[in-house]
């Protein structure tokens, strides 16, 4: 036989790298962490990860309470308003939130009046300005608060999923439904432990803010009321350890939208804490205020409870900042990826909540390998039967794709889901369909008197445009669907996808291969054997 060609090599370099990264999906190989130690816990390779629709898990419709992110654009546009007038030095007084839907304040310099507006309306957009001599207030347009609630739900959307892709979690379904819900979908979680855990990482609203602590009232912070505190500008909040109570200025110095990181780390003690990183504007305004107001308290507030609220001893550069909490490991590390994923502009509710166990998806799986298994053999008998040694070798670019679709979904840790499992049957059709055409192509060559060398080149040649033009389109559908569909959409697609892609090389450029290393042993007289026809002269 003629010596290996480079279509072949590529060919087995496929194959050899498709049964190294599937092995794992059906044999448990152990992992040592030393030479002759091994860890009987771990094993080496990653798996396919089953979907909710077949290995069950956590199934959630979640409500979005929108009109609280109108409080809280409304409160980072004080904090805003306070940094920018004293950011330009201009002297203002009674800066409050009004019923949460306005600001106001009062201007203490007539001269100042033009550059506070021209600043507010260059710096805050969306905003409607009033004012009656030196006294102002500031409110968002409806425009402006219909796209801030707009904003809550797509921002709720990609802030979760983004939560539970940190978490380690494989393709979790998370998608918006109707105008104010969110569907979310979580294969694998099987026990009440791990499904408390996630409801509480999803729904955490994850607040961070950064507020002054009133020194001047806060020894009346017992007997003093909600009201009361209001009146002069304050909120009272508890202490997140302890019955304690802090009285802090409600405009908070700065929020968590400022925020660029958040890790675990370890005090002293070696107690978990988190440390978190500000972005340019944040370290600047946490550095003015913290220089500004020396031998004061500033307190670390996440979702309303006061974490710390230390002394400050002196200016602190850098807008790096720590969170302690007596936490558990396990609670700081998901607020810290609460905080990286970013904050609920509006808390979420759960109003409907399942958990979907896996007797579904083990019948499913039965049904659809039973799918699987009986639409290749009958593929596979179809095509040695009608094309003799051609279906054999396309049956053998068949068995290699379907490899390389289980090795290149394991590799990345994809997810199959029901809807994927049916794109696997799909492609099986389709993955012969290019060998087909090809075939075909080499049996009109030969009965026009082309010798079988000349036939297989001209045949894979005038074969590949219509080979080609028919896979990019169905790719490119494919990646539509999965750019633009969600949950088992984007499973169908994606391995409709790789399939597409392990077939252009397995019945192209693989068989060409395998062809061109049987070409010394193949003779026109024998056309019936290598290609299911019968040529003039052939007994």
């Amino acid at each position: 036989m003629k010596k290996l060609n480079y279509r072949l090599v590529l060919f087995i370099v496929a194959l050899v790298f498709g049964i190294a990264f599937s092995l794992p999906n059906f044999v448990s190989i152990q992992c040592s962490s030393k030479p002759g130690e091994e860890n009987k816990n771990a094993t080496c390779g990653k798996k396919i990860t089953l979907g909710l629709d077949l290995q069950g898990g956590l199934h959630m419709l979640l409500g979005i309470k929108s009109d609280v992110a109108i409080e809280s654009r409304i409160k980072s546009m004080a904090a805003s308003v306070k940094y920018l007038f004293d950011d330009e030095e201009i002297i203002f007084d009674e800066l409050r939130i009004v019923e949460g839907k306005k600001i106001t304040f009062e201007l203490l310099d007539q001269d100042e009046v033009p550059k506070a507006k021209a600043l507010l309306e260059k710096e805050l957009e969306g905003i409607v300005l009033n004012e009656n001599g030196l006294k102002f207030s500031l409110s968002m347009t409806q425009e402006e608060m219909q796209r801030t609630k707009h904003n809550a739900i797509k921002q709720a959307v990609d802030t979760i999923r983004n939560r539970l892709d940190a978490f380690g979690l494989a393709e979790p379904t998370v998608a918006k439904q109707g105008e104010d819900k969110i569907l979310v979908e979580v294969p694998g979680i099987k026990t009440q432990a791990d499904e408390q855990r996630i409801r509480e990482l999803i729904a955490r609203p994850a607040h961070l803010q950064l507020m002054a602590v009133d020194e001047e009232r806060i020894a009346r912070v017992n007997s003093m009321s909600q009201k009361e505190a209001k009146s002069f500008g304050d909120v009272i909040l508890p202490d997140v350890n302890s019955p304690q109570k802090y009285l802090l200025r409600a405009i908070p110095v700065l929020d968590g939208s400022m925020l660029t990181d958040a890790k675990v780390g370890f005090d002293k003690n070696n107690q978990p804490v988190i440390n978190f990183a500000l972005n340019g504007q944040g370290a600047k305004i946490f550095g003015d205020f913290t220089g500004k107001y020396v031998g004061k308290r500033m307190a670390v507030v996440l979702d309303n409870k006061v974490y710390s609220a230390p002394n400050i001893h002196e200016r602190i550069g850098g807008g790096h900042v720590q969170i302690s909490g007596r936490f558990k490991l396990s609670e700081a590390h998901d607020l810290a990826i609460a905080l990286r994923s970013g904050s609920l502009l509006a808390p979420v509710y759960v109003m409907e909540k399942r958990s979907v166990g896996p007797s579904l998806g083990a019948d499913s799986i039965h049904a659809s390998m039973l799918a699987l298994i009986l639409g290749f053999v009958l593929v596979v008998l179809f095509m040695i039967f009608y094309y003799a040694t051609a279906g054999i070798i396309a049956d053998v670019a068949l068995i290699v794709n379907l490899i390389l679709i289980l090795a290149i979904m394991s590799l990345f840790g994809a997810t199959l889901t029901l809807p994927g499992m049916a794109g696997i049957v799909l492609t099986v059709g389709m993955a012969v369909d290019s060998n087909v055409i090809i075939n075909e192509r080499i049996r009109e060559l030969l009965h026009q008197g082309k010798s079988i060398p000349k036939a297989i080149e001209e045949g894979y040649d005038k074969a590949f445009s219509a080979i080609w033009d028919a896979n990019v389109t169905t790719l490119i559908a494919a990646v539509v669907l999965y750019a633009y569909g969600t949950g088992a959409i984007k499973g169908f697609a994606l391995t409709m996808s790789i399939g597409i892609l392990a077939s252009m090389l397995t019945a192209i450029v693989g068989t060409h291969g395998l062809y061109e290393w049987l070409l010394p042993k193949m003779d026109r007289r024998k056309a019936n054997y290598w290609f299911g026809i019968k040529l003039e002269g052939e007994k």
